[in-house]
């Protein structure tokens, strides 16, 4: 386990790499990537369970989809810097023949990608069914899931969340990505979300919320959360977190959720991100 002053110091690093790869790339999505740099960072270094060297079945290892696809640029760094694949591949996000391409594919075959995910709306739906694959095999290990709030526009998440507390899919741990933005706008001026915490227990979820830029407590909202397993109910942590965040003028506006620094502005970020773990090469 990480202390949590390790997992800031990780996911500091994280965030360089999400700037410097949308910047060499000139395209990709920065803004929701930095928001859940440090729930990713928790997940992978504490919680999740999985093997190395990667393999596509699961089978008694913790899952984790990614439903939100876009945010691929944190996504690729905590896999490259969990040991999926080499960290200087990150240099190749977006360019052409690359992996890393700006949606997680399958076809591609990146280690620790288990589903093509951009689609929104999706995530949900493929996270249930691996949840209940896993009880049908009487494998314990716990499927996680990441989607953005703005996503849960889409009606197909609702018809999962249903049918994921008719069958009990009680190793199922959902967060959302609480950011308030979507691509748009703020989600209360394209669709407004209404009381998801009422929505979610409602349709018989246990609900959790976390602060998901406060390291210490993400990292115990997420063990809170494996401490409900096995309990009747699926899990859903409401995750509050700044778009943007660590990066004073990319923070809490839906302007970065799609758009790439340029030089000065990716210079401006870098000095505001300490590196850890050493960058890679461009």
């Amino acid at each position: 386990m990480k202390t949590i002053a390790e997992l800031q110091s990780i996911a500091s690093q994280v965030r360089r790499d999400i700037i410097r790869q949308t910047w060499s790339a000139k395209s990709g999505h920065p803004g929701g990537s930095l928001g859940c740099a440090d729930y990713l960072t928790s997940l992978y270094f504490n919680h999740l369970r999985f093997k190395l060297p990667f393999t596509m079945n699961g089978n008694d290892e913790d899952i984790f989809v990614l439903s939100n696809g876009h945010i691929s640029p944190v996504f690729y760094s905590i896999l490259a810097r969990t040991g999926h694949f080499p960290v200087d591949e990150l240099a190749t996000f977006r360019k052409l023949n690359s992996r890393l391409q700006g949606h997680p594919a399958t076809q591609e075959h990146i280690p620790g990608v288990r589903i093509a995910s951009g689609s929104l709306g999706q995530g949900l739906s493929v996270a249930l069914g691996l949840a209940l694959a896993k009880k049908f095999q009487a494998d314990t290990k716990l499927v996680f899931a990441l989607t953005g709030d703005g996503e849960l526009q889409e009606g197909q998440n609702w018809e999962a969340i249903m049918a994921a507390a008719h069958y009990k899919a009680d190793n199922l741990i959902v967060t959302v990505d609480w950011n308030g933005q979507q691509i748009d706008g703020p989600n209360d001026k394209v669709i407004s979300l209404g009381d998801l915490e009422g929505k979610w227990k409602t349709f018989g979820w246990t609900v959790l919320h976390a602060n998901g830029n406060d390291m210490q407590d993400i990292d115990q909202k997420i063990s809170d959360a494996k401490s409900h397993v096995g309990q009747g109910k699926p899990i859903v942590i409401l995750m509050k977190t700044i778009m943007g965040f660590g990066v004073d003028y990319m923070m809490g506006t839906h302007r970065w959720h799609g758009v790439a620094p340029n030089d000065e502005q990716t210079a401006k970020a870098l000095d505001q991100l300490t590196e850890t773990l050493g960058d890679y090469k461009i």
